[in-house]
């Protein structure tokens, strides 16, 4: 089958491309989806308590907006819902190819298009939207012994619901994001949790609440207010940028936000020395809950911060050589962000491969586009994304940046357009001069840091900024190349 545009990935990036092609006028296109179900983020992420820390009417796409969320903040079950629902309002299910998964893409030069080999056969097209994101690849530690280990484990992003925890000694390994969720769900179920805990994070409260009935019946009805709303969220979580990137010494203010915190929900001083951070607020991701410490703080919850030395058929032993018995072991450990690509065969001019294009370039031209893969578009690709602010803002963003290259592509006829490598090195370098100076940098090892080094994750900057420099596809910086 021959297309106009593969998009790869239902998520959040996938739906807004697919909707904005439909608007552009470009309606040959397909969107493929690895797994049976499609819906990117939250549907793969359905561990206990799984949430998002930016607001509901702020985490959701603009021209989709949707009055009637239960909550400030939405949880994981509620944004899968709206996913599916602006699929269906947006008629996009006839464009959806479940369970297939691409297998490689190869770029055509002579013919200026892309040949892609998929799990259900093969097809080509003029572009290609990726939008798979950076975050879809656990990442599991390799433990001298864990292959051993015979009683039952899983990563925390592939939850297994077939385990019943209910009076089994558990070991979670990692307290980020995701355990910070799901550790206050599964502790009155355990018998054990023991919570190995590498580095403490800061810990902010989490200002959610109902939003009442009449609430959302007021936001349906009164559009402005609707849109009042989101505008107010969006200055609130955009104004931390300041302290991330520009003053991040005025992150002490959050930091003694987050120790009171602490002091009120941790009433134990050996474990509240535990949970203290040695790094400033901001260097790696904020957390916001209510309910962690306290479960942390439970008769049946113990914090090691000793380290794993090994994993034994039955146990783990500790890096202070204590054995630990355990039934289930979870890791929270997050995601491989470095080699979220390496999995897919993608090969452009002259056969580069794009996960050695990335590493050698050191990033991409406005996250979005790489040197020597022509007609290829990614949606939150290297530094694009953020600490601070709602991702569907950037995805916006991104999206208009995609789908207006590849209208020039159609409508004038081009073979290819492909960034110029002069231009992408230059963005890159002024960019990681920008991060040098920002939180981010201040010392703390953090998944925004590759092997390197180097911070090839995070936006360093206003999200309005981003917005400006993708508002339009900027063909000057692209070697075009006009068919024959």
């Amino acid at each position: 089958m021959d297309y106009d545009v593969v998009i790869v990935g239902s998520g959040f990036g996938g739906i807004c491309s697919a909707i904005k092609l439909k608007e552009a006028g470009i309606g040959n296109f397909v969107m493929l989806e690895k797994d049976e179900v499609f819906g990117g983020t939250w549907r793969v992420n359905t561990y206990p308590g799984a949430a998002c820390d930016i607001p509901s009417h702020l985490y959701s796409f603009s021209f989709a907006q949707n009055a009637h969320w239960s909550r400030l903040f939405p949880r994981q079950d509620e944004l899968l819902e709206y996913t599916q629902r602006v699929v269906r309002d947006y008629g996009l299910e006839a464009h959806l190819r479940l369970g297939t998964a691409l297998k490689s893409a190869q770029f055509d030069e002579a013919m200026g298009r892309w040949h892609i080999i998929t799990s259900k056969g093969a097809m080509s097209a003029r572009a290609v939207i990726f939008a798979i994101g950076l975050l879809g690849r656990p990442s599991v530690p390799k433990f001298p012994g864990a292959e051993r280990f015979r009683g039952q484990s899983f990563h925390s992003a592939q939850w297994d619901h077939s385990i019943d925890l209910r009076g089994k000694r558990v070991a979670v390994i990692g307290s980020g994001a995701s355990a910070v969720q799901f550790v206050p769900e599964i502790q009155p179920q355990v018998q054990q949790l023991d919570h190995y805990q590498r580095t403490a994070h800061w810990v902010l409260p989490r200002p959610d609440r109902a939003v009442t009935r009449f609430e959302q019946w007021l936001l349906d009805r009164v559009r402005p207010l609707q849109l009042l709303y989101r505008a107010k969220h969006y200055v609130q979580f955009e104004s931390r940028v300041v302290l991330f990137i520009f003053l991040p010494v005025l992150a002490k203010v959050m930091q003694w936000q987050a120790m009171r915190h602490l002091k009120r929900q941790v009433a134990d001083p050996q474990l509240r020395s535990k949970l203290v951070p040695d790094y400033t607020l901001g260097c790696k991701r904020v957390l916001l809950t209510n309910d962690y410490y306290p479960a942390l703080a439970q008769p049946n919850v113990a914090v090691l911060k000793e380290g794993i030395r090994e994993v034994r058929e039955h146990s783990i032993v500790t890096g202070s050589g204590e054995e630990r018995a355990v039934d289930v072991i979870i890791y929270a450990t997050g995601f491989d962000v470095e080699h979220a690509y390496g999995q897919i065969e993608l090969r452009g001019r002259d056969g580069c491969s794009f996960a050695q294009a990335l590493e050698q370039g050191a990033g991409a031209y406005k996250g979005a586009t790489v040197a020597g893969f022509p007609n290829f578009f990614m949606i939150t690709g290297p530094n694009t994304l953020l600490g601070h602010n709602s991702m569907v803002y950037m995805i916006e963003s991104g999206v208009r940046y995609a789908v207006d290259g590849v209208r020039r592509v159609l409508r004038d006829g081009l073979h290819s357009v492909d960034v110029q490598p002069a231009v992408q090195g230059a963005y890159n370098r002024k960019l990681q001069q920008k991060l040098k100076g920002t939180v981010w940098h201040t010392g703390c090892k953090s998944w925004y840091l590759d092997s390197r080094g180097r911070n090839l994750v995070i936006w360093p900057g206003f999200t309005f900024h981003y917005r400006h420099i993708t508002r339009r596809f900027d063909i000057g910086s692209y070697i075009v190349r006009r068919s024959a």
